[in-house]
């Protein structure tokens, strides 16, 4: 550095002094002009224009003082950043113009073509959180129920969402939506019902979202016939692959739908051919479909009082394997999510619960079977059949599964050898509602559900509106501690010789376990079994282990088991030897804190 740029250095940083004492003036986006000179983070032009002697340097809220010389540019810009201000320069005069604060833009909304800021380069986006921007939201009224996001899936290089109301015509506002790589989002149509499908019709390359398919330069048409239908999940055909569809209709209905053709014709109504109790008050409620193996299953998540209670019970998990055959009932509980990928041995994933805990169904189709595994509930408010939305199973990262049920996240692998499933943990617990989420450029996207009245059943909520929550996979691991409780019995009346499920323990931290012997029950020897890897019974010499035994008896109905800080294992389960009786009325109950 020359003598002369020394002592202009010195000079140009006593008038910073000077004119940092001035009232600040703040110039906005449109007060940079055209050809200025936009230094990034690193000091470094993002365009240079030699012609021009003023420049402005903007980043991310913090400013510099911007020169053509270098050395001055860097001295000045060193003690600016104690200073806090941004002075432009013009060198034809060497003198400091006003002091000024230059602000970053407002950025526009979705609708808005804002040009004030289309010749200034932005700087390079990191997403982390939420962009109020881009919530789904619903008229304020004159009907009122919800606005979840009910799908998320990633196609033709944008984001496409699906909004949905409780119920069709509860409400307006609703719609199809695409957001872009810039975070614009575009509403692509209007609708008044609920969607909460999405597939990828792999034969046509096409998405299918809600009532549309979309093909890959992002066309979008409409199955008219579904429009007034609660769409719950989509799934492949059986005997059709090539052109037809499934769509399981939230209600009961099961149509089939030609994707090229976009008709539909229903097949079943399946709250008759399930036996649903509809009719004693038992509202059926289907969430989620999937075709696999050779066969079409579906999950109904009803879930209330009576069930509870046990009276009786309107969830269901069943399978149809095609025309000429009857469908099974699986299950008659809750359940709210199934799942699998074409590949690793194509094992299946069905996710429900009941009054005792999380029940995680997974099938074995070498050996045509279904294995049941139990795990926590990290909250009650997802009890309901209204409350849960949609749990899912989605793949976040490549050849994974992110696994949402009852305030919990756990990390799930798609493989099950040998019968068995051991690449499950917890990650965190949450009380976001989470309808849908998927992958977009790198980032997790939560979908959510945040305002509801349903019909101003809750009268201090308001508008019904959603948001969607960006970040890495990795976030969730600083969200809640892992906890939650659940059962394997719950005062159940068991046979001699009884043998629980599983039940997940690896990846909590302080454990208990609560045995009760229940009223006219003489006795019975409770014994704790463990899993260490996770395979236990499934491979040779890999057996399950005794860890604890104890007696009840009436004078002694109840005892607890804790776990010593540190000790972990894949999986517990107990077994039961009945007292004087062929048959016993015993609580074996879990806390993890």
């Amino acid at each position: 550095m020359h003598l002369y740029d020394i002592i202009l250095v010195i000079i140009n940083i006593g008038l910073l002094i000077l004119v940092c004492e001035l009232p600040q003036c703040h110039v906005g986006a449109s007060d940079v002009s055209q050809g200025d000179i936009i230094f990034d983070a690193d000091n470094k032009p993002l365009n240079t224009n030699k012609d021009q002697t003023k420049f402005v340097s903007r980043m991310l809220g913090v400013n510099y003082l911007a020169k053509k010389d270098a050395g001055i540019h860097s001295s000045i810009n060193k003690f600016k950043k104690s200073c806090k201000c941004v002075c432009p320069y013009q060198a034809n005069t060497a003198e400091l113009k006003k002091c000024a604060v230059v602000e970053p833009p407002t950025p526009p909304t979705p609708s808005s073509n804002n040009s004030s800021v289309s010749d200034v380069p932005s700087p390079p986006l990191h997403v982390n959180g939420i962009f109020p921007s881009l919530a789904a939201t619903a008229a304020s009224g004159p009907d009122r129920t919800e606005c979840g996001t009910g799908a998320l899936m990633p196609w033709a290089d944008k984001l496409y969402m699906v909004s949905y109301l409780s119920v069709p015509d509860g409400g307006n506002g609703t719609g199809l939506y695409a957001i872009d790589d810039k975070f614009t989002i575009t509403k692509l149509a209007d609708h008044r019902s609920t969607f909460a499908n999405r597939i990828l019709h792999r034969q046509t390359n096409q998405i299918i979202i809600g009532a549309w398919a979309i093909d890959m330069e992002g066309r979008y048409r409409v199955f008219p016939d579904l429009l007034r239908v609660r769409i719950g999940a989509s799934a492949e055909h059986l005997t059709h692959p090539e052109t037809m569809v499934y769509m399981l209709g939230m209600d009961g209905p099961l149509w089939e739908c030609n994707v090229t053709s976009l008709e539909c014709s229903q097949l079943f109504d399946l709250v008759k051919t399930l036996n649903i109790p509809a009719s004693a008050g038992e509202q059926p409620h289907f969430k989620a479909a999937h075709t696999m193996n050779g066969r079409l299953l579906v999950a109904s998540n009803t879930f209330e009082a009576n069930d509870f209670t046990g009276q009786q019970h309107g969830g269901r998990l069943a399978e149809w394997k095609g025309p000429g055959t009857n469908w099974t009932i699986l299950e008659e509980t809750a359940f709210v999510e199934v799942t699998g990928r074409r590949n690793f041995g194509q094992v299946i994933y069905a996710l429900g619960w009941d009054f005792r805990s999380v029940i995680l169904k997974v099938f074995d189709p070498a050996n045509n079977y279904w294995q049941t595994y139990r795990l926590p509930k990290g909250s009650h408010a997802f009890d309901h059949l209204w409350q849960t939305e949609w749990p899912r199973i989605r793949e976040v990262e490549t050849e994974r599964y992110l696994m949402d049920m009852h305030g919990l996240f756990y990390e799930l692998s798609p493989l099950g050898w040998a019968g068995s499933t051991w690449g499950i943990r917890p990650i965190s617990q949450h009380i976001r509602v989470i309808p849908d989420f998927t992958s977009f450029r790198g980032l997790l996207v939560l979908g959510g559900n945040q305002v509801s009245s349903i019909f101003d059943n809750n009268v201090v909520t308001g508008q019904a509106q959603s948001g969607l929550w960006f970040g890495k996979t990795d976030d969730l691991w600083s969200f809640g501690k892992p906890q939650g409780w659940g059962a394997v019995w719950r005062a159940d009346n068991l046979a001699n010789g009884s043998i629980s499920d599983p039940y997940l323990m690896t990846g909590f931290d302080k454990k208990v376990m609560h045995i009760i012997l229940h009223d006219n029950t003489p006795g019975a020897t409770v014994t704790l079994e463990v899993d260490v890897t996770g395979t236990a019974g499934h491979r040779v010499n890999e057996n399950w282990l005794r860890l604890y035994s104890y007696t009840l008896s009436p004078s002694t109905p109840y005892t607890y088991y804790i776990f010593q800080e540190g000790y972990s294992v894949h999986w517990v389960r107990t077994r039961v030897e009945c007292i004087g009786n062929p048959s016993c009325t015993v609580t074996a109950y879990f806390h993890y804190t």
